[in-house]
């Protein structure tokens, strides 16, 4: 059976950047922080979730740990002027735009044109993290110094 061309473009993606984690495909869809953890054997703060944002018709990326909430009231105040406009839950339409992938499913690279990302400074805690690989059911392993340096993020507080 041949890979799901939005899992192969990620693992493209992941080559390009220097990527060395492994993509595991799951049996079935982890749609939750909790669902992954527990497929994978690892803690819910070790899941990169990948949530995608719309400051005013731009798309922002917020990397926060499984064991956070985006609190975006917070993270509007934090980042000030750097953001264009008042971050929005980004709708699905928003978000397969710009990132090329669907809900449940966005990793934090192989999207059509580079994202603003940000990064929650509590993955740091963890040796291997987990994140999206381009597909619902797909996941790859990184570190927190390499996530940084693929995605180009900056740290920042969520909650």
């Amino acid at each position: 059976m041949s890979e799901h061309p939005s899992i192969a473009r990620f693992r493209h993606a992941l080559a390009e950047k220097g990527g060395r984690g492994e993509i595991v495909v799951l049996p079935d869809s982890v749609h939750t922080a909790a669902l992954a953890a527990e497929a994978l054997g690892c803690e819910v703060g070790a899941i990169a979730n990948s949530l995608l944002f719309n400051a005013s018709d731009t798309p922002v990326l917020i990397l926060t740990s499984g064991a956070h909430r985006v609190d975006t009231a917070a993270v509007e105040q934090r980042l000030g002027t750097a953001l264009p406009g008042p971050l929005r839950r980004a709708k699905p339409d928003f978000v397969k735009a710009a990132t090329g992938q669907v809900i449940g499913g966005v990793s934090p690279i192989a999207h059509p044109t580079p994202i603003t990302t940000y990064v929650d400074g509590w993955l740091r805690r963890h040796d291997t993290i987990w994140a999206a690989a381009g597909h619902p059911a797909a996941v790859f392993s990184t570190t927190y110094d390499e996530l940084v340096t693929m995605t180009g993020a900056t740290e920042i507080e969520v909650d």
